[in-house]
């Protein structure tokens, strides 16, 4: 990509001169000659290098253009400025510098010298650049493959759901505890739809204000409010053509469920302060870990928002309830932590270490589950396997079942020797795979959650 190269300074015999050294370097040039014209020109060209001269009008003096270089950097904090002064401005220099400028040069400037900064600038942004699209290869690898491992059937069940979903532009509805991986299945879904060569756009609607969350939807227009500078286009316009992924919607306040219903019926927003509506083609993905039923019942939540909201829902499991897939999950989320503990071997998880593992009822799930990978991989020091001295006193501390209870009295009704044979089996289940009660669950046929519900019943520990 041909960076752009921003020139602020108030003598065209400087400008012309740095042009045309910068055009003969490939650069694209564009240029001011104060300051209202160097925000202008930011933003029509969207420059991320920028060659500042600290002397501008109206005063001629170096705190005009130390103004002028925080307005650049609040508006484009990437950018690398790089600020030209005298000798005698050297200090207040080296103070932009301390607040985010890229460089300084002490005139007369040597054209050597420029392009030397400014090509090492230039490195930098294509470095920084490379750096953010592999983490976010790196992101969409990670969460899809976390969040799409397992076998069992109300993962199967969400997953095929999901899949089948992505083609439509049909609303869907995410629900789930914390942790189980809502913005992932997202993620996935806008991979697989028309959509994938838009933006997917994810906002937290609880985190946060109603009048905050309104205007970072929906825009704004300059002067709609106190702190609105310039206008702003909203989360919905920068997603058009895209995907929106509105998590945790049960915590949208009712006021704003209203703009965002309308939204839905007709696809048109209104910016905070605009006179008319815009239209934009946004499918809209939402997710919390509410019951949004009750909040309907409740009148906290709107029931025809409710509706166009949950096109298709895909209630997502926890992950106590996915029997069988902890071990692969553990494992790969072992494999992961590895890249963030500098040359640890291989690692697998020892059989002590994953029983434990799975007696666990990880009420953070799969998140909860990741962490404890990480802390394990660090408390075993470069060793090859997972210990259960390895893992968190939390999980160190689950043991395995306790052994079967006595025989039914004689006389006991048929209720009660039902209830003595089902607390054997459970029992003998238990013994057999070591305490383990997702295999548990698996040989007797039940869920883990019905094991765990008829274990409670039995006394069963």
């Amino acid at each position: 990509m041909t960076e752009t190269v921003l020139l602020i300074d108030d003598d065209p015999g400087f400008r012309d001169a740095y042009r045309e050294l910068l055009a003969l370097e490939g650069y694209a040039v564009a240029e001011a000659g104060a300051a209202p014209k160097a925000l202008s020109e930011l933003r029509r060209t969207s420059a991320r290098l920028v060659v500042l001269d600290l002397m501008l009008p109206p005063t001629g003096r170096a705190e005009e253009g130390a103004a002028l270089a925080d307005k650049l950097l609040a508006e484009r904090p990437a950018a690398k400025v790089i600020v030209v002064s005298g000798a005698g401005e050297t200090p207040l220099a080296l103070r932009l510098v301390e607040r985010g400028a890229y460089d300084f040069l002490a005139k007369p400037v040597d054209p050597d010298v420029l392009l030397s900064v400014v090509a090492r600038a230039a490195a930098r942004l294509a470095l920084e650049d490379r750096v953010a699209e592999l983490e976010r290869s790196l992101a969409a690898r990670e969460g899809d493959a976390s969040a799409m491992l397992g076998q069992s059937p109300a993962f199967l069940e969400a997953r095929t759901l999901c899949e089948r979903a992505a083609p439509t532009d049909v609303p869907v509805l995410i629900t789930g505890d914390s942790g189980t991986g809502k913005e992932v299945f997202a993620r996935y879904l806008h991979a697989r739809s028309r959509r994938k060569d838009k933006a997917f756009i994810a906002v937290n609607c609880g985190a946060l204000a109603p009048t905050l969350l309104e205007s970072t939807l929906f825009g704004h227009r300059k002067g709609a409010f106190t702190s609105a500078i310039k206008d702003a286009p909203g989360l919905f316009v920068e997603a058009d053509g895209g995907t929106l992924f509105l998590d945790e919607i049960g915590d949208m306040e009712p006021a704003l469920q209203v703009k965002l219903l309308r939204v839905l019926e007709t696809g048109e927003i209104l910016p905070v302060g605009a006179a008319r509506p815009l239209t934009v083609d946004v499918r809209v993905v939402s997710a919390t870990h509410r019951a949004l039923e009750s909040m309907v019942a409740d009148r906290t939540f709107r029931d025809d928002l409710y509706w166009r909201v949950r096109g298709i829902e895909i209630a997502l499991p926890r992950l106590a309830d996915r029997v069988g897939d902890l071990p692969l999950l553990a494992q790969h989320f072992l494999n992961l932590s590895r890249a963030l503990v500098p040359r640890s071997p291989a690692t697998a998880i020892s059989p002590g270490a994953m029983r434990r593992l799975e007696a666990c009822e990880w009420p953070g799930n799969l998140r909860e589950l990741r962490h404890e990978m990480q802390r394990a991989l660090v408390m075993a020091g470069g060793r090859g396997e997972i210990l259960e001295e390895d893992l968190s006193p939390a999980r160190r501390g689950s043991g395995p079942a306790a052994p079967a209870g006595d025989e039914p009295a004689e006389g006991a009704t048929l209720e009660e020797k039902i209830a003595a044979l089902e607390r054997r089996e459970i029992a003998a289940a238990l013994r057999a795979t070591q305490g383990n009660r997702s295999q548990a669950a698996a040989r007797l046929g039940l869920s883990r959650q019905g094991l765990l519900n008829k274990m409670d019943r039995h006394g069963l520990k």
